[in-house]
C-alpha cells in the first residue's frame, strides 16, 4: 500500500476534553463534528489509498462508524498522535510506503497541503518525516501573538534551514521579528500545519524512544524526532486564498466557524 492516512483522535484532551465530537457550523449553518470534518478533509486528498480513524474511545468509534469511517482501536497509553498512528499501522498489519497523520483538530486543511507533503517526502529520500509550513500573513502572525499574550496556546511555529530541514518548532512565535506587518503582508514567521508524513521505519521506532526534554517542555511530539537527530523536512505550502487554523481551545470554535463562513465552506 503506497499511502495510508491515519486520523488520530482521543477524547481525553487535557486542554479540550471531548474535542473530536465538538460540532462546527459551516456557511449554511449545518453542524458537523470535528472528527467528521477531518474525515471529509482526508477523503478529499488524492493519491491516498486508505483512510482510518485511530482512537481509544468508544464514543468516538461509534460516532465515526456512524458516518461511514473505518476505525481502528488503539491503547489509552498512546502519549500523542504519532504514537497512535504507529500503533494503528501495527494493528492493521500493513506495510505502506508512507503514513500520513492528519490530526483530527485541523478540519480546514486543504487537500493540496497533504498532496504536496507526500510529494515532498518522496522527493527527499534522506528525510524521515515531512510536515507542512505556511508563511504567516501579518494578520495571522498578529493572531498568534495575541493568543500568547492572552495566555492561550494557539498555533505552532517552525524555523528551518536553507535546505528545508527543521531546526525547531515552538508554541512561542518564532523567529522574533521587530516591526509590524500589514494584514496581508508576508511575515518571516511560518505556521506549522499539524500534518505529518512518515517513513514507516522511523514511525515504528518512535514509540520506543523516551519522551524528550524539549518535547516535554513544548508539548510538541515532533521534537522527539529532532532530539533523536532524525531529519524532518518542512514543506512550504501555499494558502491559495484559503484561511487556515487549528482547533486547540474552545475559543477557536467561533474563529473556525467565521473562517468557514468567509470561505463559503459547509
Amino acid at each position: 500500500m503506497p499511502v495510508l492516512l491515519v486520523i488520530p483522535a482521543r477524547y481525553a484532551s487535557s486542554r479540550y476534553p471531548g474535542k473530536p465530537l465538538v460540532e462546527l457550523r459551516g456557511a449554511s449553518g449545518q453542524a458537523r463534528s470535528l472528527i467528521r470534518r477531518s474525515w471529509d478533509a482526508a477523503m478529499a486528498v488524492s493519491g491516498v489509498d486508505r483512510v482510518v480513524v485511530a482512537t481509544d474511545d468508544g464514543r468516538i468509534r461509534d460516532h465515526a462508524e456512524g458516518f461511514g469511517a473505518e476505525v481502528v482501536m488503539t491503547a489509552t497509553s498512546c502519549r500523542n498522535g504519532t504514537e497512535r498512528c504507529a500503533e494503528a499501522v501495527a494493528n492493521l498489519g500493513l506495510s505502506p510506503e508512507i503514513v500520513v497523520n492528519l490530526q483530527g483538530d485541523a478540519p480546514l486543511t486543504p487537500a493540496w497541503f497533504v498532496e504536496d507533503l507526500v510529494a515532498g517526502l518522496r522527493a527527499a529520500p534522506d528525510a524521515d518525516v515531512a510536515t507542512p509550513v505556511l508563511r504567516c500573513s501579518g494578520r495571522m502572525r498578529a493572531d498568534l501573538i495575541a493568543d500568547r499574550m492572552a495566555g492561550r496556546v494557539g498555533g505552532t511555529t517552525a524555523v528551518f534551514g536553507h535546505d528545508g530541514r527543521a531546526l525547531y518548532f515552538s508554541k512561542e512565535v518564532i523567529p522574533f521579528a521587530a516591526g509590524d506587518y500589514g494584514d496581508d503582508q508576508p511575515s518571516p514567521v511560518f505556521h506549522h500545519v499539524g500534518v505529518y508524513a512518515y517513513r514507516p521505519g522511523a514511525l515504528a521506532e518512535y514509540p520506543g524512544w523516551d519522551e524528550g526534554r524539549l518535547e516535554r517542555l513544548e508539548g510538541l511530539e515532533q521534537l522527539r524526532f529532532l532530539e533523536r537527530n532524525r531529519s524532518i523536512l518542512c514543506v512550504e505550502v501555499e494558502a491559495r486564498g484559503r484561511q487556515f487554523w487549528e482547533l486547540n481551545n474552545p475559543e477557536d470554535v467561533p474563529r473556525l466557524e467565521t473562517m468557514m463562513r468567509d470561505m463559503n465552506l459547509d
